[in-house]
């Protein structure tokens, strides 16, 4: 027992010698910690100084504590601040990313956004061929952009984002639009049910016009019909094209007649 006690004695006046208490001994352990934290933001920032160049980032401040970088400030679009939070996290210093950067850009008001956005999706994306068979809905609340719908092709949903992300006004983006999965089957209804309803004599004028504006959608074999027509008879025409073609589990004819809520 005496032994035991003078060991603790002696190891008591060692510390006391190093003039370092339980409190000061704590820190002392803790230092090498802090300083490696010190390293790693100080490397954060020398690396965000590089990434975050270019005259689209002059207005955005960046705050760097234990790897957490904290953007601020204002972009001139919306495709600028998510730039900037996929340039910082390109850092290996940089542990996570809190964006707080504001959208500056010209104020447009939700409603004609929405209307805006709208039109230049009904044309996109033309070059991929998939146009017809493609449908995108828009909504707008302060500036935020929420996109859903179908698409057929990777690609689509890709243009179209990248679309609404660089378009003046937009201040956010929610993206909901779902990509077909890949289905031999589901491509040949596509195309066949395509072929019925562009290649019949009385829809001749929504075939040559490039917006294509039937929509045919096509999931498991169930084909939703969406867009516009002129008149009830050409959508209930549309109905019956699609029904007709082998294959065809099931069709929705969501086809809206123009000027039939008009009073």
């Amino acid at each position: 027992m005496m032994l035991k006690n003078l060991r603790i004695l002696i190891l008591s006046g060692l510390v006391a010698v190093a003039g370092v208490g339980s409190h000061g001994l704590a820190a002392w352990a803790q230092a090498p910690a802090a300083q490696a934290n010190d390293g790693q933001d100080a490397q954060a920032r020398a690396d965000l100084a590089k990434l975050l160049k270019g005259k689209q980032f002059r207005e955005v401040q960046s705050k760097v504590d234990d790897g957490v970088v904290t953007l601020t400030g204002s972009v001139p679009e919306y495709f600028d601040k998510v730039d900037a939070e996929k340039r910082a996290k390109k850092s290996p210093a940089v542990v996570s990313v809190v964006n707080q950067i504001v959208v500056a850009g010209p104020e447009v008001s939700d409603p004609e956004l929405g209307q805006k956005l709208a039109g230049k999706l009904a044309y996109d994306p033309e070059g991929y061929g998939t146009i017809a068979f493609d449908a995108l809905t828009v909504g707008v609340q302060q500036g935020v952009v929420t996109v859903g719908g179908f698409v057929v092709d990777p690609r689509d949903h890709d243009s179209a984002i990248a679309l609404i992300s660089t378009y003046p006004g937009v201040k956010g983006l929610v993206d909901h639009i779902q990509v077909a999965p890949p289905s031999p089957n589901d491509d040949r209804i596509r195309r066949t049910v395509a072929q019925a309803i562009y290649g019949y004599p009385i829809f001749t004028k929504y075939a040559i016009n490039p917006v294509k504006p039937i929509r045919i959608i096509v999931l498991n074999g169930n084909v939703t019909l969406v867009g516009q027509v002129e008149t009830q008879s050409d959508k209930e025409a549309a109905f019956i094209r699609a029904n007709g073609v082998p294959g065809v589990f099931k069709v929705t004819n969501d086809l809206q007649v123009a000027g039939a809520n008009e009073k």
